[in-house]
């Protein structure tokens, strides 16, 4: 398993996060220049009017009503956030007003606490905490288009190297886009705290070369495998509550609370980036989310020890 990278507005990967790299280095140099200037000229009076032995103590002359320096103070800064109010209207008209093209990507993410339901609703895939798109050749823009829902609290979309942060509210739909230019996985996170797990709500962003992407595609459109040696761990699952918020397509579990398990073994990781997707890990989370993720919304099921070895081998199935 590659290690996780760290996400950093620095090294954007797609258009909308280069966009606002720009924009954040033009304030950075602003910013650095009024600092030197202030610190310059807060030195320079420190230094150069500094009390000297044998100075005579008296009230250094006062100065009231100074038409340049209240002209200084007053228009400078007020050229300044207009200048960075235009600059950053026009980036966000920019980015915002980008219409999607044909043969764009179209995902649907909604917000749960704590994990990202993701949904491709033109190529019928549903999944979790992972997004897998095509890269973007400049020469031939392939992006993806990105509707944003909550189903319970506000939550926040931001994947730094791809975009930037957008408000995930309940009863309210937003919109993101991204165009990858470099295949690779790409760390985002939820960025409005959501209750107790909000640390651990993690997303993946993966990158594919287009043929890879299709192939994803194809293996995520198909049905789950069955597996005749795992039968009397699937009948255990179908007899249990599980059902209820699961779905595994072909079979009676058609629950929509928690995530799709259809092809749960082709993501990374569990809980939403809290352990590695390995089979001891997912018996760990089926014996007892909590003790994994503390204040998991999953119920333990208190389950055998032969019920929890024959469930989990079933699970470990849907690939």
């Amino acid at each position: 398993m590659r290690p996780i990278p760290v996400p950093s507005i620095f090294d954007p990967a797609s258009t909308p996060a280069f966009e606002i790299r720009d924009l954040s280095l033009l304030v950075l140099g602003l910013s650095a220049v009024i600092f030197v200037v202030v610190a310059g000229l807060a030195f320079y009076t420190i230094v150069r009017f500094r009390s000297r032995p044998g100075d005579e103590r008296h009230e250094p002359p006062q100065v009231y009503g100074s038409t340049q320096i209240e002209l200084a103070w007053t228009v400078v800064p007020f050229l300044i956030v207009v200048v960075l109010f235009l600059v950053t209207a026009r980036y966000i008209y920019g980015i915002e007003r980008r219409a999607m093209p044909a043969g764009a990507i179209e995902a649907t993410i909604v917000g749960n606490q704590w994990w990202w339901e993701i949904r491709y609703p033109k190529l019928g895939i549903v999944t979790a905490n992972e997004l897998h798109v095509p890269v973007s050749d400049p020469t031939k823009p392939t992006p993806t288009f990105i509707t944003l829902q909550s189903a319970d609290v506000i939550h926040s979309f931001w994947v730094p190297q791809l975009a930037g942060k957008m408000d995930v509210v309940p009863n309210k739909t937003n919109r993101v886009w991204i165009d990858p230019r470099t295949p690779g996985t790409y760390v985002g996170q939820c960025a409005e705290y959501c209750g107790t797990q909000h640390a651990w709500m993690l997303l993946e962003v993966v990158v594919h070369p287009r043929d890879e992407f299709d192939r994803w595609v194809a293996a995520q459109q198909a049905a789950p495998r069955e597996d005749p040696a795992v039968r009397a761990g699937r009948d255990l699952f179908l007899s249990l509550s599980c059902i209820n918020c699961h779905t595994v397509r072909g079979t009676p579990a058609n629950g929509v609370f928690g995530p799709d398990l259809t092809h749960l073994m082709s993501r990374r990781t569990l809980g939403a980036g809290v352990v590695r997707n390995t089979p001891q890990a997912l018996q760990a989370w089926v014996d007892d989310p909590a003790v994994v993720k503390p204040g998991a919304l999953m119920p333990a099921m208190k389950l055998s020890s032969d019920e929890l070895n024959r469930l989990t081998a079933y699970l470990l199935t849907l690939r």
